[in-house]
């Protein structure tokens, strides 16, 4: 009996599938729906692309592109009025023969001039002078000041101790000693490490040198300022330099 009964029953489900597969519709998922839409939107962006002809326009001459003559101004405060006297040669020969560039030293104003002229060709020439001219002003040598002129990855950053840390009086005079170090020798350990130049100026802090190795230096003052013995310091800014010089 149970034999007898078992094909009926099968019969009945094939049945059964045969019409339920002709009732229900195939639905498309909503990932292959999106992905053609999508190919539609690019295939008409590109016939769009292709359609619209691009506009010709005819070649722009040198002095157009350069643009009107610009000027910057650097004002240079009461005690490097010296400095700059003395020093103005060479600072006026690199901008006017490499730079091609006009400077004054306007003396109501008291401000470094530099102007752009027929003869200046290069357009970043301005921004680079400038900041040959304020990397001086802030305190650092010629020598190292020209090589914002010579190169074009080095950058100027200036920050205050009491930035990092409000200090005053004795604690102040202490933070600024641990920078600075017995005879400089603090500095010039982390100017020789980090490949840059510091310049301390009472509680402002300039630093010279490209951005890698201004973060390095920044660091290592920070960490100073913030209590952290010399030695200590000296052992993280080698194992820093160490690894900066293994990826390069």
């Amino acid at each position: 009996m149970d034999a007898e009964k078992t094909p009926t029953i099968d019969t009945e489900a094939s049945t059964e599938g045969k019409d339920g597969a002709e009732a229900f519709t195939k639905v498309k998922s909503k990932k292959s729906q999106k992905r053609k839409h999508e190919q539609e939107a690019v295939d008409m962006d590109a016939e769009e692309s292709v359609a619209v002809k691009r506009p010709q326009f005819p070649p722009i001459s040198g002095d157009k592109l350069r643009g009107p003559d610009d000027m910057r101004k650097i004002a240079v405060p009461a005690h490097r009025y010296t400095p700059l006297k003395e020093n103005w040669l060479k600072i006026f020969t690199p901008i006017v023969e490499n730079l091609h560039l006009q400077v004054r030293f306007n003396l109501k104003t008291r401000n470094v001039e530099i102007k752009t002229c027929k003869e200046t060709q290069d357009i970043s020439a301005l921004t680079k002078a400038a900041d040959f001219v304020k990397a001086f002003v802030l305190g650092f040598q010629v020598e190292d000041a020209m090589a914002l002129i010579r190169l074009d990855e080095l950058f100027l950053e200036t920050f205050d101790v009491t930035d990092v840390k409000p200090l005053k009086g004795d604690h102040l005079s202490r933070a600024i000693g641990r920078i600075a170090g017995k005879g400089g020798k603090t500095k010039f350990t982390i100017e020789n490490v980090t490949k840059t130049r510091i310049v301390l100026a009472e509680t402002k802090i300039h630093i010279l040198g490209s951005f890698q190795n201004i973060k390095m230096a920044r660091t290592a003052i920070c960490n100073l300022i913030l209590g952290s013995p010399p030695s200590k310091v000296y052992g993280n800014i080698r194992v820093v330099a160490s690894r900066t010089a293994e990826r390069f």
